[in-house]
């Protein structure tokens, strides 16, 4: 504030703003960014060591920011010099300071001395204020006549606007301390600075130099701004806060670093809107730990202005904690018939998860307070697991959200955000609550097993407090930082494989696998779901097109080869679009006939003759002719007997986790000296079963008469092998294959072909044993898909053949092997005989 005996330099730097006006007595922050402002911080704040260096003149810069241009505008006549109180640098988004300037005293610019690197002017300076006391006394003001009067009336208006203020308030106190202290020949600038007004207003007030002017230019301002609060407390209804809410405080003020401004419309606070929220909170019915939570938070947002940040942050959080299902429910559909008919009519076969959730119902009839299971549906894509999720809360009558989990790597979308976080939100469970509205939906956490890891934490683990049923009934999220009970959440989890779920993650889940479809299912599902939506999705009806069980045994079989369905649909989508297009477009073209009354016509104008065209003939059945014409050349062939033409060539079976595969394993030799080439980009676990496979066959080569390319008894000698595994650009690994190895490798020494008909599986032993695998469903599958008649197992998986389709199990050949000698009679044939013993002669003993 303005100091009596402060005198300011008579050659002063200036700075020209576009952000309001700097009066005396208030303090202000003004961002610096121009190239002469940034000079003048720069050459004289930064570099100064004196108070002296600290004091420029801040001119209010009239010309239009937009319009502005690098040419110094015509400076305003009177300016403010100003302490700089601070000076803070930055360089986002673009460089520039922003300085904490306090108002000295007003100034006259007498002449501009210089305009580059930064403007330079000599000023007068205009407040003389030696001659005023620090306050006035009653016969001070009578004495000083009509300016005593002027000066006691706004004093009085002054002390009438701090009054309707809240006194509690520090800075309302401070400021009725300040109206005493201060001489009043401060009061219209401060006051001016204080009260809204318009910055022409404010200019207004820095152009009265003169006292008694300066008090006139003021007095209306500060009459405006009380009527205006009193017409605010008229027009609200009465409380005994009212006039409590009409200050809001922020950086600046009357003293360095805060500035009040009195805004009609600052606290203008709903209070009917506060009395619902609460209202809310009281109808909620939510735990009374919860409660207490709110009303404490409720509590804290009524005595905060809504100008404060913190206001939307409460607000926000109570406006979710009204709107969560704490105790709103949906009530289960627990009719077991009509469940099973709508199961059976939105999904063919998946019998095993159709009887799961029928046990779920029945239990759920026996006792009705049953925590709701954590199952994970692990199989391919496309076999239907995300959609059975959907069909299972349409059958129990509940709400149904799903969650992707694929790619999230930070626990705080499972858990939520601490809300000391700028943006902070709550997880996806507590979201999807918040969407479904009630606190017993079916949750579908998609895609489980392609969780991430990062530094934000690990959501795998953040999962396991939400599918644990001990656990549930109080998960916490960080938002809101009370506990919620999911016990009575059904959760069901998708994944394609549980090789990549963390196994503490897995062992709180069901798992409940999905294998790959039979052709004849896929054929059923096609007949009964795919082709009526895919009708429906193109605009199509029956009378347009038909196509018959044949086409899509054919479209199954040789366009496509997967597990699940979701490349059929696609194939037979196109087979609809061919069939639009015709639809629309027609078929076929008719031309006027020579001679008739429109050929005549346009051939007497000189024109061609229009061709009509004219629907075609319905239906439009897709043969197989029709489906080669649309789906071009099959990209698979059922048979598999062309690749089994040379000795050293054999069919094994793998499992992805897009389901079952075939692998063809071939082999050469050549002379060399006997090393074992691999390649296929094969894991350890596959190199080692072709190192056991060599190592057994080398062992039993005179057993089985295996010879190398001279036909020396050892197989390696002078011979290099190769053993490839064709689709190079695939990473296999895997215990599988140790069968299929063993066998090429037979084939290749023996000079033996194998069965064309034939695929295997099994891991194997430096004894010749043969040890169980996983994924025999799949494989069997697999192997009923590629058109191979005789499969061999390990004998220690005759258990898994029960999932086996009946069907399919009818017309495969399904051999079983302990040991490598029963996979090598399978899978040549005739068997693959060993050499005869030589009979051995008694030996006699010696008697000497």
């Amino acid at each position: 504030m303005p100091n009596n005996g402060i005198q300011i330099p008579r050659r002063l730097p200036l700075l020209l703003t576009h952000e309001g006006v700097l009066l005396p007595g208030s303090t202000v922050r003004i961002s610096v960014n121009t190239p002469r402002n940034m000079q003048l911080v720069k050459s004289r704040l930064l570099k100064g060591t004196s108070l002296k260096s600290t004091i420029i003149g801040v001119i209010p810069n009239t010309r239009d920011p937009d319009h502005d241009t690098d040419d110094l505008s015509p400076l305003h006549s009177i300016g403010t010099a100003g302490l700089a109180v601070q000076v803070v640098g930055s360089n986002w988004p673009k460089p520039h300071y922003t300085l904490l300037i306090t108002g000295l005293c007003r100034f006259r610019v007498c002449g501009l001395l210089k305009e580059r690197p930064f403007p330079l002017a000599e000023v007068e300076q205009l407040d003389k204020l030696e001659q005023y006391t620090p306050s006035f006394s009653q016969e001070e003001t009578e004495g000083d006549g009509e300016l005593g009067a002027l000066s006691q009336e706004f004093y009085q208006a002054a002390l009438q606007l701090v009054d309707m203020l809240d006194m509690s308030v520090p800075v309302v106190a401070k400021l009725k301390r300040l109206l005493d202290s201060l001489p009043r020949e401060t009061l219209p600038d401060v006051v001016a600075s204080m009260i809204r007004s318009s910055n022409k207003e404010k200019l207004q007030v820095l152009d009265a130099v003169g006292l008694e002017e300066r008090f006139r230019r003021v007095l209306p301002l500060l009459t405006r701004q009380i009527e205006g609060l009193k017409l605010l407390q008229k027009s609200r209804k009465p409380r005994p806060d009212d006039e409590k809410r009409v200050i809001s405080v922020r950086k600046g003020g009357v003293f360095p670093g805060r500035q009040f401004s009195l805004d009609d419309e600052a606290g203008d606070e709903d209070g009917d809107d506060t009395q619902i929220l609460e209202r809310k909170v009281h109808g909620a019915n939510m735990p009374e730990a919860a409660l207490k939570v709110c009303l404490k938070e409720l509590k804290r947002l009524k005595k905060m202005p809504q100008s404060m940040p913190e206001y939307a942050l409460t607000r926000n959080y109570l406006d979710l904690m009204v709107e969560l299902p704490w105790d709103r429910n949906t009530k289960d559909r627990l009719d077991i018939g009509a469940a099973r008919v709508l199961l059976d009519n939105d999904h063919y076969a998946m019998d095993k998860l159709k009887r799961r959730v029928l046990e779920y119902l029945a239990v759920r009839q026996l006792k009705t307070s049953l925590k709701g299971p954590i199952l994970c549906f692990v199989g391919p894509p496309g076999v239907g697991k995300t959609s059975v999720g959907r069909s299972i809360a349409k059958t129990l009558g509940r709400e149904f959200h799903r969650i992707s989990l694929g790619g999230v790597c930070d626990q705080s979308d499972i858990r939520g955000h601490r809300r000391t976080y700028v943006g902070s939100m709550p997880g996806r469970i507590i979201n999807g609550l918040k969407t479904v509205g009630v606190n017993n939906p079916v949750f579908l956490l998609d895609e489980v097993d392609k969780l991430g890891k990062s530094l934000q934490g690990d959501p795998a683990a953040a999962l396991l407090e939400v599918l644990d049923p001990e656990q549930n009934h109080s998960f916490t999220d960080h938002y809101l930082n009370v506990a919620f009970d999911l016990s009575q959440v059904l959760f069901i989890a998708t994944a394609n494989s549980v090789a990549t779920i963390p196994p503490a993650l897995l062992d709180r889940m069901e798992v409940l696998h999905v294998s790959g479809y039979t052709q004849e299912e896929k054929v059923e599902i096609a007949q009964r779901h795919l082709i009526p939506h895919q009708l429906e999705q193109h605009g199509l009806t029956p009378e347009h097109i038909q196509i018959p069980q044949d086409t899509t045994l054919d479209v199954i079989s040789r366009y496509t080869r997967e597990a699940g369905v979701r490349s059929l649909e696609r194939k037979i989508g196109a087979l609809c679009r061919a069939v639009a297009v015709k639809v629309a477009e027609g078929q076929k073209v008719i031309e006027p006939e020579h001679g008739s009354p429109e050929g005549s016509a346009q051939e007497e104008r000189g024109q061609s003759p229009v061709y009509i065209a004219a629907p075609p003939e319905r239906p439009i059945v897709i043969d197989h002719v029709a489906l080669k014409d649309i789906l071009g050349a099959p990209p698979f062939e059922m048979e598999v007997s062309e690749h089994l033409t040379l000795p050293g060539v054999a069919l094994g079976l793998a499992w992805t986790p897009l389901g079952g595969e075939i692998m063809y394993v071939e082999a050469s030799r050549m002379e060399g000296e006997g090393q074992l080439t691999l390649t296929g980009q094969l894991g350890g676990v596959m190199k080692e079963s072709a190192h056991l496979a060599i190592s057994w066959l080398r062992a039993n080569a005179k057993n089985y008469q295996l010879t190398n390319m001279v036909g020396g008894p050892d197989p390696l000698d002078g011979t290099d092998i190769h053993l490839h595994f064709p689709a190079g650009a695939v990473i296999k690994d895997g215990p599988s294959a140790g069968v299929t190895i063993v066998t090429c490798l037979a084939s290749l020494f023996s000079g033996r072909l194998v069965r064309s008909d034939v695929a295997m599986t099994g891991e194997i032993t430096l004894r010749g044993l043969v040890l169980p695998v996983g994924g025999i469903k799949d494989k069997v599958l697999a192997a009923h898909r590629a058109g191979v008649k005789r499969v061999i197992l390990p004998k220690r998986n005759e258990k898994d053949l029960e999932d086996i389709p009946a069907n399919v199990r009818s017309q495969l050949d399904l051999v079983t092997a302990g040991d490598l000698e029963e996979v090598l009679n399978a899978a040549f044939d005739g068997g693959f005989a060993k050499a005869a013993k030589t009979p051995e002669h008694p030996r006699i003993p010696s008697k000497l």
